[in-house]
């Protein structure tokens, strides 16, 4: 075969050789943290009995790997991040004798697009792939390419109880040097991923700490987890007090969880143990060696997850105080973002638009969303010299009291769902979607209301309003408003988010 190079595509080529050479040239590399709520593979065992079986088919496994996806390829001008830390991919329950080698399965694969793989051509071999094998899969037929995939270990601290169910995973686009699995008792392993951009190393740690972040008595398991990362994380700055390291992932913590839950935790691990804070300039001191990347973010915009109305911080990037200063990989200042789109990922009141079992192949995306931040190369080899910073004035004193969702500004009409002719309301595939609610008040000292033949409470977390709106109406009454359909052991109710929302 015969071709021939023009003249200035030969002189771009030896320009690129050449900045490649030139010191101070410098590489942008783009991180994601993403729990992508329960990605569990196609054969049909599962730890959880919503993902078992016919519950759970590969058709559903296709919409989760495929959506993730989309998100995803958001990133980097449909590029996708250099490296994605993953939370929530399941423990694989049906292992092969050897370690998957994900290379080898693209390779197999490479003539077959991963809908008919989980479709006409599903077999034996296919669901015995684990979760992240189909979602690499998924990502190179959208274009998301050059990925190798690190898995952590199923390893458990002594006097482990129970299996696990779910893993981090790391996918990264860059030379992997060393991978360490590191058990905490109760708690998911967190995996240590040491890579090298561009000959500077980098240490990644992925997390996904123990649930309930507002619950005392998961906090002791949590402050286990932050002793964990803490202290290898101590032995690794012992040795270079400025290296650079990126702790990501589902902490299942607020940025400012000591703050937020001061009346009932007196210490944290995130912010107690672990030394996560929000003043970028204090790491240039002994005390201090991270930094929390929500804190770049006005207070009313911190949030990924939503509980009770309110926004939450579960999702996290940390950096080292190495990340800040002119040596080796340096954060990139003001470009942590929330990678949310009103198209993809989120529904009409501004939250993530969380995966349900809606039709048969199932609908959305996570109930939380992702966060990225950028880092670039720096050749100044100045470990003494740090990033001009702004003051951190408001930053090291946040705002305790959680940020509200701002559901008054919810388009009703376009939000609420229009259940068609014959469908029944009580459905799992309902929780959760608004409703155009109009019925009488029934009997009794709380309040419900009778819809479409059947008794439903009324709820709202906010107490006074819901006070105000009990002491409103009396049995018999007509009440009109929007509601989201929820239950609450075992009883179905209707939770209006906000006062605008009656009629």
């Amino acid at each position: 075969m015969h071709f021939s190079l023009s003249r200035r595509a030969w002189g771009l080529g030896l320009l690129g050789l050449l900045l490649a050479a030139v010191p101070g040239w410098s590489r942008t590399i783009t991180v994601m943290a993403y729990n992508v709520e329960n990605l569990v593979d196609a054969d049909g065992r599962a730890v959880f009995k919503e993902y078992q079986g016919t519950a759970y088919t590969p058709a559903h496994v296709l919409t989760k790997v495929e959506n993730i996806a989309r998100v995803v390829g958001r990133i980097n001008d449909g590029r996708g991040p250099d490296v994605i830390l993953f939370a929530e991919i399941e423990v694989d329950l049906t292992p092969g004798p050897t370690p998957p080698d994900y290379d080898a399965v693209l390779r197999r694969y490479a003539g077959m697009k991963i809908g008919d793989m989980l479709g006409k051509n599903f077999d034996a071999a296919i669901a015995d792939l684990p979760a992240e094998a189909l979602l690499l899969k998924a990502f190179a037929d959208h274009g998301l390419t050059g990925y190798r995939v690190v898995a952590a270990d199923n390893v458990q601290a002594p006097g482990a109880t129970r299996p696990l169910a779910q893993k981090c995973v790391v996918f990264t686009r860059l030379p992997v040097q060393a991978v360490h699995a590191w058990p905490t008792p109760d708690a998911r392993a967190i995996l240590e991923v040491d890579v090298s951009v561009d000959g500077a190393p980098l240490y990644l740690f992925d997390n996904h700490w123990k649930s309930g972040a507002s619950d005392p008595r998961t906090e002791t398991t949590r402050m286990a987890n932050a002793r964990t990362l803490r202290t290898r994380l101590d032995e690794i700055l012992r040795a270079d007090p400025q290296a650079d390291i990126i702790l990501g992932g589902d902490f299942n913590s607020q940025y400012n969880q000591s703050e937020r839950y001061a009346a009932t935790m007196p210490e944290t691990g995130l912010n107690g143990v672990l030394r996560s804070q929000g003043d970028a300039q204090a790491v240039r001191g002994p005390k201090h060696d991270l930094y929390n990347l929500w804190y770049e973010l006005p207070p009313a915009q911190r949030g990924s997850d939503t509980y009770h109305g309110e926004w939450g911080t579960l999702i996290q990037l940390i950096v080292s105080r190495g990340l800040l200063d002119y040596r080796g990989v340096q954060y990139v200042e003001h470009s942590f973002g929330v990678a949310k789109f009103p198209d993809l990922n989120m529904d009409p009141e501004g939250r993530p638009l969380r995966w349900s079992f809606d039709g048969p192949a199932g609908a959305g995306f996570s109930d939380h969303f992702p966060i990225y931040a950028r880092f670039t190369t720096v050749s100044d080899n100045r470990p003494d010299r740090y990033l001009p910073v702004a003051p951190a004035a408001a930053a090291v004193a946040p705002a305790a009291a959680p940020v509200p969702v701002d559901y008054a500004h919810v388009d009703l009409a376009h939000a609420a769902t229009v259940l068609p002719a014959g469908a029944v309301l009580r459905s799992p595939a309902n929780v959760g979607k608004i409703f155009r609610v109009e019925g009488r008040i029934g009997p009794g000292r709380h309040l419900t209301v009778d819809f479409l033949g059947e008794s439903y409470d009324v709820w709202s977390y906010d107490k006074e309003f819901r006070n105000r709106l009990r002491d409103s109406y009396r049995a018999g009454d007509v009440i009109r408003f929007y509601g989201e359909l929820g239950q609450y052991k075992e009883r179905w109710q209707f939770v209006v988010r906000d006062e605008s929302w009656v009629k």
